[in-house]
């Protein structure tokens, strides 16, 4: 069963330079002049204010949080890849990725390049949050929320982290990933680099709708996990919208299952393998396995067998990252199925 959720400021080094310049310039001008005339004294070299702080409103009420904070600690593996492409200073980071990486670390490939470059911290991964190594990293911001394990570690310690820096967690029900990058954007003050992602993705997305075909007839969307029992992810979730944009249409499954109770932030449930048939009828089907048995290895049970998608070879494979994904997990599910459906 899925998870559930809940450089310091300073002078710009040009504006340092153009006032050591300026001492030259007159020290020059004094010597090879003919005026005999003392030089006028060089004006102060310009220095820069620091951003100030801002207000920003959460879940869990308002947060003043640095105006260019430079050391952030981010709780989420999921959500650090955001503040990477926004060239925010991360200072450490919980390195777990839904069907990336998981409790013995590493960074996620994604994202691996620029956090060591930065010197970036891994956060111990655990079943509870380590406060202790939070706060050994010397944060003046804290990010955290979003969606699984980690959200709901962040949010069970949130009055702690508050007391180390200023904590800014991602609502749980907030899925869209531009959604997410919004609010990241905001926390960090760094909103101008959000339309730059955005358009580059919103462009991706037209090209694959322009050169796949598109089967005909609704769309399911399975998700496979290592306990055995048959899940699907409901139309509204956040990869089936992501099908819906390149032209498929997910199947409304929540009103063939008789609106059944909801796992997680909302994007799953277990059907029984009874019912299985009745629900995912539909004639195209997307297999997500996140740890459970492949779309080829679903095939062979006589359950999935007798779906329509499986019995005229109208299913298809699309990695883990997609499932609850951030905006690389959606540049690799555009990826697949481009390649998957392209001409």
């Amino acid at each position: 069963m899925p998870s559930s959720t809940p450089t310091r400021p300073r002078a710009p080094r040009r504006a340092v330079l153009a006032g050591a310049g300026g001492l030259a310039l007159l020290a020059l001008t004094a010597c090879s002049g003919g005026t005999g005339r003392a030089a006028e004294p060089a004006p102060a070299a310009a220095t820069s204010t620091p951003p100030a702080a801002r207000t920003v409103t959460t879940e869990q009420g308002t947060v003043e949080v640095p105006g260019d904070p430079q050391r952030i600690a981010v709780l989420s593996g999921s959500l650090a890849g955001y503040l990477f492409a926004l060239d925010a200073p991360v200072v450490a980071t919980d390195t777990r990725v839904l069907g990336v990486t998981d409790l013995q670390g590493g960074f996620p490939p994604a994202w691996a390049d620029e956090a060591t470059a930065q010197g970036t911290t891994a956060l111990p991964a655990g079943e509870e949050l380590n406060v202790e190594a939070v706060a050994a990293a010397r944060p003046d911001l804290i990010i955290g929320g979003g969606q699984g394990i980690t959200a709901v570690q962040a949010q069970e310690a949130y009055e702690q982290l508050s007391d180390i820096a200023p904590t800014v967690l991602v609502p749980a029900g907030t899925t869209n990933w531009q959604e997410q990058l919004e609010l990241v954007a905001e926390a960090t003050g760094r909103t101008d680099g959000v339309d730059e992602i955005v358009s580059a993705y919103d462009a991706q997305v037209e090209q694959v709708r322009s050169s796949i075909t598109v089967p005909d007839g609704n769309a399911v969307f399975l998700l496979s996990l290592p306990v055995g029992k048959p899940f699907v992810i409901p139309a509204d979730a956040a990869l089936p919208a992501l099908a819906e944009e390149v032209g498929f249409t997910p199947d409304d499954v929540l009103t063939k299952a008789g609106d059944p109770t909801l796992y997680g932030s909302g994007d799953s449930f277990e059907v029984s393998p009874e019912l299985l048939g009745q629900v995912a009828d539909a004639p195209v089907a997307f297999v997500v396995a996140l740890g459970g048995p492949s779309a080829q290895e679903l095939a062979q049970d006589p359950v999935y067998a007798a779906l329509p998608a499986f019995r005229d070879g109208q299913v298809h494979e699309l990695p883990a990252t997609s499932y609850r994904p951030d905006h690389d997990g959606a540049v690799d599910a555009l990826e697949a199925i481009a390649e998957q459906f392209g001409a």
